[in-house]
């Protein structure tokens, strides 16, 4: 017998019962963005692997074991991307949309691929949400990308199981320095650090901060601290940060080991973070990277963005139960039609409510059926009320409204009042 299909480990279906929750919680950030004056802009899923290779840097983890890259019949190097930073500085920069200064807010939706252990919250196929800023280089708006998750997480009503983590790691040069001095402490005490980080000190040693070795991490006690190297632009910049949050009344953890797994970051880091979702803490991600429009081959360009994990953040609101009653109920009002003179009445009549309550979610049965199947459908459907057309509806041109959620007695309606009665009564109940 052959062997049965089914999705790729780490690649997951999103059923019917799901996408409503991750429609509301996609409208909800398009709607904030939107009104924060950031413009949508989707990029190919592939991308050349020089790209990544390039931007987020040969050494690590992502690029030496995570990415699927593949040749096509050209023989190109191709790469599913990994993140969207990258593909979105490639696309400006293509494009010449940041060229001469131009500020460009920007922001984008959609899958990114990484070959890792699959976990709940960690997918190898998993959605995102990323912001990106061109051409501003200031705290402020550093600061405008973190109030406005700030107000979205208040919106989604999560606002209390996240907490925000803000680091700087400078410029590239104080960041060598640190670099430098870090590696030679930790070489002193190599044999006391675990693998993973001996072999993170040759490639990437800044990524042995964020280490869950508990060993490590007491080797870690005594090293080099980042904010001894900072430069003076980049103290400025923090403060700056920090001073405009706090005006805000946004609270804030310096974390000084948060550094992220990305090379091209600078100055600013920061982290959203939860307890709810177990060893998948990061729901929110991000910084500035003033360097990686040049180091991709643009004049220099100011940079700064962040990415939200839309698989942690549903998982979140599952967990919380901040679940809106109207995304569990998908269907407000149901219409039972009984005898094929009833069903085109049905139809006429429903399209008539749907010009004048164009967001009233009405089914109409499909499929005929007796007065009880159609019923049962009806009560399975979750809506608050069934319409009742019948032939004796149909001949006195009207139609029986029945609540099918609570209390509430059956009601006769004209056909010319259906529309008013439902705007009541749905939005009632």
């Amino acid at each position: 017998m052959s062997k049965s299909l089914q999705a790729i480990r780490g690649m997951n279906d999103i059923l019917p019962e799901q996408t409503p929750l991750w429609r509301y919680f996609e409208s909800k950030v398009s709607r904030l963005l939107d009104n924060y004056g950031y413009k949508q802009i989707r990029m190919p899923i592939v991308e050349f692997t020089e790209l990544f290779k390039r931007s987020i840097g040969e050494v690590t983890d992502i690029v030496e074991k995570e990415m699927y890259t593949f040749e096509d019949r050209n023989g190109d190097s191709l790469t599913l991307r990994p993140e969207g930073t990258a593909a979105c500085v490639r696309a400006v920069l293509e494009h010449g949309i940041t060229g001469g200064g131009q500020v460009q807010k920007l922001w984008y939706i959609g899958p990114m691929f990484r070959h890792e252990r699959p976990q709940k919250g960690r997918y190898r196929q998993f959605n995102q949400i990323g912001v990106e800023v061109f051409n501003l280089d200031g705290p402020d708006i550093d600061a405008e990308l973190i109030v406005l998750t700030w107000r979205l997480w208040g919106e989604l009503g999560i606002r209390d199981a996240v907490k925000l983590e803000l680091n700087s790691l400078g410029t590239s040069e104080a960041r060598a320095r640190y670099r430098a001095a870090l590696v030679e402490y930790l070489s002193s005490r190599l044999s006391e650090l675990d693998e993973d980080s001996q072999r993170r000190l040759k490639s990437n040693p800044l990524r042995v901060l964020d280490t869950k070795n508990a060993d490590t991490q007491a080797v870690l006690v005594d090293a080099p601290k980042l904010v001894d190297y900072l430069d003076e632009e980049s103290r400025v910049h923090f403060e700056g940060l920090k001073a405009r949050l706090d005006a805000a009344g946004i609270p804030y953890t310096i974390n000084p080991k948060l550094v992220r797994g990305l090379d091209y970051y600078s100055k600013t880091v920061f982290e959203w973070v939860t307890d709810k979702l177990g060893s998948q803490g990061t729901v929110c991600a991000g910084g500035r990277y003033d360097g990686l429009v040049e180091q991709m081959g643009g004049k220099p360009t100011s940079g700064v963005g962040f990415a939200m994990g839309i698989e942690r953040l549903i998982l979140m609101l599952e967990t919380l139960e901040q679940i809106p009653e109207e995304i569990a109920r998908q269907v407000d009002v149901y219409l039972c039609a009984f005898g094929e003179a009833a069903e085109l009445a049905a139809l006429a009549l429903s399209e008539r409510v749907r010009d004048q309550l164009p967001n009233l979610r009405l089914q109409i049965n499909a499929g005929a059926g007796s007065f009880k199947s159609q019923f049962k459908k009806a009560d399975k459907s979750g809506a608050l009320y069934a319409l009742i057309l019948g032939e004796d509806e149909l001949a006195q041109q009207v139609v029986g409204v029945k609540p099918l959620r609570g209390q509430g007695e059956q009601q006769t309606i004209a056909w010319d009042a259906l529309a008013e009665h439902l705007a009541t009564c749905v939005v009632q109940g």
